[in-house]
């Protein structure tokens, strides 16, 4: 089987060499529990290996092999959660494997190829359907702030300090006052990117690869204001950020809280440093006028 360039990165922890041992054996009895058909990886996959798969009644599926990490554990509960309501259809779920075989996108266009100002209008037409109210089995984004707060400093400093101390005092100091003052929880996804939404048949956008939460709606658009796929500037970040509270009747204020502690937070794990998120936060930090 040959891996996606993308996955290539798990080679370089025991965890994902682990993982990758499994996948052969996975990938053939999942194909036989599920009278699967399936064809080469699609390429442009890096958290987990996901393949075209092919029904017996002719269903153009995904089935998708988790790689183990946390922040996607409950992707089945989130698609169970939304029943393809703006999102794609789980048919089917091995927990034991980590394996989806889900709703197959076609065309699959994802959503950054629109230009910037129709693919927000896309998105402001979808996110309310994906606000529900939802409670476990699902992370609370308190808590998930919780463990952002603690490693940040430890990450920044295992890092060689790679930004000024003030990003780092602000993003705590934001993120410390926000998870104690949120309002109404529902089910939020901290990877609902342009990348994460694709043309379909049965709906013109369906969202995919959920990392849910619960949390207030403000953090929903967070990964959609600081995401380098709609066009990465100053500009292009304010644009997200004004146009998506305007007309989703989102606390601004709140929204740019989230985002400069979530980028942050991000914006380093315990082995790689991502400057382009150091920049949004400055952008934020630097150029925001109330």
């Amino acid at each position: 089987m040959m891996l996606p360039e993308g996955l290539d990165w798990v080679r370089g922890t025991a965890t994902g060499r682990s993982w990758l041992a499994t996948l052969p054996t996975w990938l053939a009895e999942c194909a036989e529990q599920w009278s699967l058909r399936l064809g080469p990886p699609f390429r442009q996959a890096y958290a987990s290996l996901a393949l075209p798969a092919d029904l017996p009644d002719g269903t153009a599926a995904v089935l998708k092999l988790q790689y183990p990490d946390e922040d996607s554990r409950h992707e089945a509960d989130a698609l169970t959660h939304w029943d393809g309501d703006g999102a794609i259809r789980l048919l089917a779920h091995d927990p034991e494997r980590r394996a989806l075989l889900v709703e197959r996108c076609r065309p699959g266009t994802p959503l950054y190829e629109l230009p910037g100002d129709r693919a927000l209008d896309a998105m402001t037409g979808l996110l309310p359907r994906l606000w529900r109210p939802a409670g476990g089995p699902f992370t609370p984004l308190a808590e998930e702030a919780a463990g952002w707060i603690d490693r940040m400093p430890r990450r920044w400093a295992a890092h060689g300090r790679p930004y000024e101390r003030r990003l780092l005092d602000a993003a705590l100091a934001l993120l410390t006052d926000l998870v104690s003052s949120q309002g109404e929880q529902v089910l939020v996804n901290q990877d609902l990117h342009a990348g994460n939404v694709l043309a379909a048949d049965r709906e013109p956008w369906l969202v995919i690869d959920p990392k849910p939460l619960t949390g207030e709606r403000e953090f929903s658009v967070v990964p959609l204001v600081r995401g380098p796929e709609l066009g990465h500037s100053p500009g292009a970040v304010r644009r997200r950020l004004d146009r998506l509270t305007a007309e989703l009747n989102l606390d601004r204020e709140r929204v740019r809280g989230w985002t400069i502690g979530h980028t942050l937070a991000w914006s380093l794990t315990d082995d790689s440093v991502f400057p382009h998120q150091i920049e949004v936060v400055r952008w934020l930090l630097d150029g925001w006028r109330s």
